[in-house]
Order: structure tokens, then sequence, then C-alpha cells
């Protein structure tokens, strides 16, 4: 018989029932170590008393209303948003995958409203993850998530990253809308895009016309001590996604643009039920006021260097059972060479939780306010994992 809960998820048997900064509460008493932060999205931790406040005091004056009507805290995060980022104007989802659909549609309406609907494929990389709608499957492509749910959305290319004369030769194609590019590949296993690669991309955009599509949705919002990572490299796209940490753990997306790449959606072309509405609007502006404050990105790249100090130090004490770590701010990779699978079930048993990702790699993903205790307390069990499985 199939659960009431439809069984696409294979669970982990834990259950937790609170959270306190970046800890979990098993149903059964026992406190976990949260080293995946919800994967990427409670970046000011569990039970934070600033969103708290904000929600509770939003739940008590006004939930819901709909986009028929103008929305203040919509309209005061919107506002922060511009003010913080290369964008002219942003539109509110629910999710990444609510995100990726209308950067795709968005990119699409561009071209048809030039009076060149010719214009209409995406370029997209391999090892990728865009959400697991029609668009996202098909922006992503792999075996994985596309198998059996044929057909996919056409219109999109795949390119592996790295390989510039592939994608100098792409994007010069008469029929080439956008790129969609992660600054860093999060499910694909932290891999980051190097400065130069981002750069080079830009110029070609500039070049061919070409709208630059950023998925920023795991990467962004102070992961990578930049409010977003593509500010490392010192460019910007046309069309950036973005949700989990906009959100702090409210269920929050949005789609940054330039007015230039946002022209063809007008009045009717796009909408959301809940997107934008007062309670996530009310709590993203909370999660702004802290995570664009330029002394806590400052903190989020001391203790992203404390982290990885530590980290490099594990990875030589333990080489059967770690090879390297990779990535940006506190957005870490520890490439396994174990099954990433027995690296995250022993940590479970040492009541520590990190998340997998491709490449055989375990992702940490803290909070972005964990304290140095906290660092200091991962790595304590991170080697408690590492001896475990070199025992075993």
């Amino acid at each position: 018989m199939i659960p009431a809960v439809l069984p696409t998820y294979s669970r982990a048997p834990l259950t937790f029932v609170k959270g306190e900064g970046s800890w979990l509460i098993e149903a059964d008493g026992r406190r976990f170590l949260d080293m995946g932060a919800g994967i990427a999205v409670n970046v000011l931790g569990h039970a934070n008393p600033a969103l708290v406040t904000a929600l509770t005091d939003q739940a008590s004056a006004l939930w819901h209303t709909s986009n028929l009507y103008h929305i203040p805290q919509q309209q005061t995060l919107a506002e922060r948003l511009v003010e913080a980022t290369f964008a002219d104007t942003v539109f509110f989802t629910n999710s990444g995958t609510e995100s990726c659909e209308l950067a795709v549609k968005m990119v699409r309406k561009y071209w048809s409203d030039k009076g060149q609907p010719e214009r209409h494929k995406i370029i997209a990389f391999t090892g990728s993850f865009h959400g697991r709608s029609s668009a996202g499957i098909a922006a992503a492509g792999s075996e994985k998530m596309t198998a059996g749910f044929g057909p996919l959305l056409p219109g999109f290319i795949h390119l592996a990253v790295g390989d510039h004369d592939a994608l100098e030769a792409a994007m010069r194609a008469p029929d080439v809308a956008g790129v969609l590019m992660e600054p860093v590949q999060g499910e694909g296993g932290i891999i980051p895009i190097p400065d130069a690669c981002l750069k080079g991309l830009r110029d070609l955009c500039d070049e061919t016309g070409v709208l630059m599509m950023l998925d920023e949705v795991q990467c962004g919002m102070g992961r990578t001590g930049k409010l977003f990572a593509h500010e490392w490299a010192g460019v910007t796209p046309d069309i950036m996604m973005v949700a989990k940490g906009i959100g702090g753990g409210f269920p929050l997306g949005a789609v940054l643009a330039t007015e230039n790449a946002a022209s063809g959606m007008t009045a009717g072309t796009h909408g959301s039920t809940y997107g934008g509405n007062p309670l996530g609007c009310a709590v993203g502006n909370a999660v702004m006021e802290t995570v664009a404050d330029d002394a806590f990105l400052a903190e989020v790249n001391r203790k992203a260097a404390l982290l990885r100090q530590g980290l490099e130090a594990l990875v030589a004490t333990h080489p059967s059972v770690f090879e390297t770590v990779r990535g940006a701010g506190l957005m870490i990779g520890l490439k396994c060479a174990v099954s990433n699978m027995d690296v995250v079930n022993a940590a479970y048993a040492a009541e520590l939780i990190v998340i997998p990702g491709g490449d055989n790699v375990v992702r940490l993903l803290p909070a972005l306010n964990l304290t140095d205790a906290d660092i200091s307390e991962a790595l304590t069990r991170l080697e408690a994992t590492a001896t475990a499985l070199s025992a075993a």
C-alpha cells in the first residue's frame, strides 16, 4: 500500500521537533549539530528571534490578499533588493523551481517581443541543478532527473563546464536566447565557476546579445561571503534566480532582472497566487536587514576561513575518508574517498548533519551566523565520523 505521503524521498530515520540556532532536537531528545541548514535555507539558524518576531507580527495583522492588490511588505523587499544588486525589478515566487520557470519565460518573451521568436534556445551546463519542474529538469538535462518524464521541454543546449570553445560557438548561434549558469554548482558537488569564466561569459553575452541568467538559489544570500556569489567576479547578470536563504526557512523566492531583460513581462504575462505574500515578504525583509550588512558578510568570510582551515587538516589526517575540500564561503564540499552516503550516515551516528551532493561530495551549508564554538564542535564530530569510517 502506498504511504499517505508520496514516497519520492529516501528519508533518514530522524524526526526533528525543535531547532535552536545551529542545533536540531530529535523527538527522542538527541541534539544534532546542523551543518546543512535545510539545504542552505536557514541562513540565520533555527527559530531566529528576529525572524520569529517578523513572522508572528505579520501573522497577527494580515496573511494573504493576492497580487490583485498592493502589498507593502513586497514593495519594501523589492526596493531593498534593487538597491543592493544589479536589478531594476523583482518578481516574487515561492521557490527556486518557480523562479526558474519565470527566468525561462522572461528570456523567451524578451526575444519574441523584439520580433525574433526564433531566438528561444537556452544554453545550460552539465552537473547543474535548476529545480524539478519541466523547465528545471530540461535545463539540467541529466538522465537521473529526466528519465521517464518525456517529452521534455525543448530548447535547451547542454555544454560541459569549462569547454570554452563549445560555449563560444554555441553563443554565436542565431537561435540562442540566453545562457543559464550557477556561479557555484550546488547539487552537482560544490563546484565554483572561476571568476575568469564568469567574466568571459559576461563579455560574450555583451557581444552577442544573449541574456546572462544566473541561478543563485543555493549560492546566494550571503552564502559565499558576498550577498550574491557573482559579485566576487565583478560581473552582473541580466536575470538572476533567488530562493532558499532569502526566506530564512519560510518559502520565498524571487527573480531579479534589469529593465531591459524584463521588458517583455507586462501585465498578464506571469503571475503567482502566493508569491510575494505579506508573510513571506515580512520574513524576507528581516533576513535582508541582517544578511545584506557588510559587517555580517565579513563575519561569514572569517568563519568560512576558520572552518576551511579545520577541514583541510581533517583531509590531511584522514586521506582514506576525504580527498579534498572545495567551495566558497560557507558553501563547502568535502570530496569523499569512501561513499558519501557512508559519511552522511556515520555523521548521523555522531549527531551531525551534512548533506550529500554530486561527485561523491558531502556538503556543509551551515547557518551563516553559526558560532566559533559550533565550528569547533562540527570539526570534532567530523573527526569522530572519519575515525569511525577508518576503523570500519
